[in-house]
């Protein structure tokens, strides 16, 4: 996809705040998302490809991981998604939160190495 994709060097999360979101369980309040506030809510929301629930984004983003999908294509994939839906503001903080989330239960799909200098 044109653009710029995901980086999570771009995120304004703060460590704690991740590690919360991390530890807690899957909620269906998108709003437990760093990064899901109320416009990105109503963005998600809105239109044929609703994402209502945590859960249904976790699926959105599995949803990009097919063969030979790399982990960092996988983040852009899910990137571009979100700019496609409308979501302007939080796209790098939404991006590492879930891939990081996911990971905790599907290792491998996250590294966070390849983004290292």
């Amino acid at each position: 996809m044109a653009g710029a994709g995901f980086d999570p060097n771009k995120t304004r999360i703060q460590q704690d705040t991740l590690a919360s979101f991390l530890r807690m369980p899957v909620s269906e309040d998108l709003s437990t998302v760093p990064g899901i506030g109320a416009k990105n809510k109503e963005i998600l929301g809105s239109g044929d490809d609703k994402v209502l629930t945590v859960h249904q984004l976790l699926g959105k983003f599995l949803s990009f991981k097919g063969p030979d999908v790399t982990p960092t294509e996988h983040c852009d994939a899910f990137y571009h998604w979100l700019a496609a839906k409308g979501v302007n503001s939080h796209r790098n903080n939404i991006v590492l939160a879930v891939a990081e989330k996911v990971e905790v239960f599907i290792p491998g799909v996250y590294d966070a190495a390849a983004y290292e200098p």
